[in-house]
């Protein structure tokens, strides 16, 4: 995995770590990003928040409008990756209330 690592992505991860708000973080995505990848990141987060919930890949796919591939994607690095979705997922717990 050194490519996610070069000078270049480290850049972006630390552009993103210095957002403060949330209107900040959409002005920033809504220009570094077209409207489909910011849509398709949000299904995948939507994705992972529904696995969380208990709900299969079928009933997942229609709710979010997401392929099955693609959860099943999430629901590898959900279980196996780097816990990035675990961080998201607890934050947005305490955040939105949400169990």
């Amino acid at each position: 995995m050194q490519k996610m690592h070069s000078k270049t992505i480290r850049r972006l991860y630390r552009a993103v770590a210095q957002i403060r708000d949330e209107k900040e973080c959409a002005a920033f995505f809504e220009d570094l990003c077209t409207v489909k990848e910011i849509q398709d990141m949000a299904k995948r987060l939507d994705a992972a928040v529904l696995l969380e919930a208990g709900m299969n890949y079928q009933q997942i796919a229609k709710e979010a409008d997401i392929s099955t591939a693609t959860i099943s994607r999430v629901s590898k690095c959900l279980n196996y990756g780097s816990g990035g979705y675990r961080a998201a997922l607890d934050r947005l717990k305490d955040t939105e209330g949400t169990k």
